[in-house]
């Protein structure tokens, strides 16, 4: 059985590019051009920006009987990752591409007036292969065919009353080249009369004058979080990638005017189920979609393609089913249980928390022995977030080490991958230590010129030890300048050995060596 790219009941108009509009003639015409004169390969990377190129390049190459590639990120890096296992595979390229490690096509500039039928592919084609984001390891390829692309997105269509929207602009801030994106920001338009848009804003304006008033906003909870405060109003909002707070959404929903709803998936099995966030935690499946539940977990079933086994914990309810966090975010600590998911949630609740995230450690993550976490808090030194912290968690899943960061390294979907949070741990480099102006240990030190106590200076010193301090003590210290409320140290370590500095200047503060904690210590 073929399956057509648009419905066959889509309007003239299918694109927008800026303030041009985009014609079914035109954009038919430029797939048929393209596919003539794409190089004679088996592998695709596209790697077009322009989202409205990027999907005339996938059907194109689909037509040539070619498979694409969409790797995480578009990185000459990630590129060459993909060449021992695909070593016939070129770059569809919209700008200039000198570094990439393969062969490069350059999209063609010239417009395309020519008359072309609507393309139709076997359901059991091989549309794409996807790699997994690397948020819980190494990436990872997942087969996606065109029966599955297009079951997926027409039954997203219904649950999402997209009929109610034809005509309507699919604005994305998410990538196309990745699960998410494929499947809302470019499928989702394309068979459900819907207007696919080229661009992809990120600032909160950007995004307000993209909508014009009548749009689809594609998003994610990152995303909304900025836009939040942004006056616009869309026809619906879609967000995934991370969980959605119910209090996120409600002002998500206030600020655009519409419903907010949520779709589930993953880069291995597609979008599987939907829900509007302020309504409840119950995900309903796609029509034609499932899931099925045995002694390894949860299993996603759907059309075309194997079923997939979940990295999620799920809870099967009346007429849907609950997700209860990652199979790998839950932690094991000293007898007691823990969700990563929620103790990064009492984190960002913190006043002055602008993100975070808890992370367990690579080598065990189900039975940690200390947690560590990256936070952005302008203003804040980790001994403030860490008693906080204590008012929220269990003192044993305090994290050590705490960094406070300008900003964590999310990739373009908002998502974490490991291999980066864990090079900002670990990352040999000064930690800021301040202390606050009207630091309660001040008044009672030296009246009228008062100091921060030792005792107080190292208790605030130990979370800025980082990676290098777990599973030591320290052994000898010594103080060389006083430090008092206002003021904030730099403190580095080498090795066993730690200093601090006053911020700004060279001036030593504090020096001292660590040692290993012994079995009696």
């Amino acid at each position: 059985m073929s399956l057509s790219l648009f419905l066959a009941d889509g309007g003239e108009i299918v694109a927008r590019r800026g303030e041009a509009l985009i014609t079914r003639v035109r954009f038919l015409g430029e797939i048929a051009a393209l596919a003539r004169s794409l190089p004679d390969r088996a592998f695709v990377v596209n790697l077009c920006a322009d989202r409205v190129r990027f999907a005339i390049g996938l059907a194109a190459s689909m037509l040539r009987g070619q498979v694409t590639l969409l790797p995480g990120d578009g990185s000459a890096r990630a590129v060459g990752e993909l060449l021992p296992a695909y070593p016939a595979l070129y770059a569809l390229v919209d700008f200039a591409a000198d570094d990439l490690p393969c062969p490069c096509f350059r999209y063609p500039d010239a417009d395309c007036a020519e008359s072309a039928a609507v393309p139709a592919f076997p359901a059991e084609q091989v549309a794409a292969i996807l790699f997994t984001s690397g948020s819980t390891g190494r990436p990872a390829p997942s087969v996606r065919r065109w029966g599955r692309l297009v079951a997926g997105s027409d039954a997203a269509g219904v649950a999402l009353g997209a009929a109610r929207h034809r005509g309507a602009v699919v604005v994305a801030t998410v990538p196309h080249a990745h699960s998410y994106g494929l499947e809302s920001a470019v499928m989702l338009p394309l068979r459900h009369g819907m207007l696919l848009d080229a661009g992809r804003p990120f600032f909160p304006a950007d995004v307000a004058a993209a909508l014009r008033g009548s749009g689809v906003l594609v998003t994610t909870p990152v995303h909304l979080r900025a836009l939040a405060d942004q006056a616009a109003t869309a026809g619906f909002v879609l967000s995934a990638t991370a969980p959605l707070s119910d209090e996120l959404a409600r002002q998500a929903e206030a600020a655009f005017g519409t419903p907010v709803f949520e779709i589930y998936g993953c880069s291995e099995a597609g979008q599987l189920a939907t829900r509007r966030t302020i309504e409840g935690p119950v995900w309903r499946c796609l029509d034609g979609f499932g899931l099925r539940h045995d002694a390894a977990g949860s299993w996603a079933s759907g059309p075309g393609e194997e079923d997939v086994l979940l990295a999620d914990r799920i809870e099967p309810v009346s007429r849907g089913f609950v997700l209860r966090g990652r199979a790998a975010d839950q932690v094991n600590i000293a007898g007691k249980r823990g969700s990563l998911a929620h103790l990064t949630s009492q984190l960002i609740a913190i006043k002055g928390v602008e993100d975070g995230v808890f992370v367990a450690p690579e080598d065990a993550p189900g039975t940690a022995s200390r947690l560590a976490a990256l936070v952005v808090a302008p203003g804040l030194d980790a001994a403030t977030i860490l008693a906080a912290l204590r008012e929220r968690i269990d003192p044993a899943f305090l994290p050590r080490p705490l960094r406070v960061v300008q900003a964590l390294p999310r990739d373009a979907l908002g998502k974490l991958p490991r291999a980066a949070v864990w090079g900002m741990l670990v990352a040999d480099g000064r930690t800021l230590v301040r202390f606050a102006a009207d630091h309660p240990a001040g008044p009672g030190h030296f009246p009228g010129n008062p100091i921060i106590p030792g005792a107080a200076l190292l208790d605030a010193l130990l979370p800025a030890l980082g990676a290098q301090g777990e599973g030591m003590r320290i052994d000898a210290v010594k103080f060389h300048h006083p430090v008092r409320p206002g003021e904030a140290i730099e403190v580095s370590v080498t090795g066993t050995r730690f200093e601090g500095r006053l911020a700004g200047s060279e001036q030593l503060v504090i020096s001292g060596a660590m040692r290993p904690i012994s079995p009696r210590s």
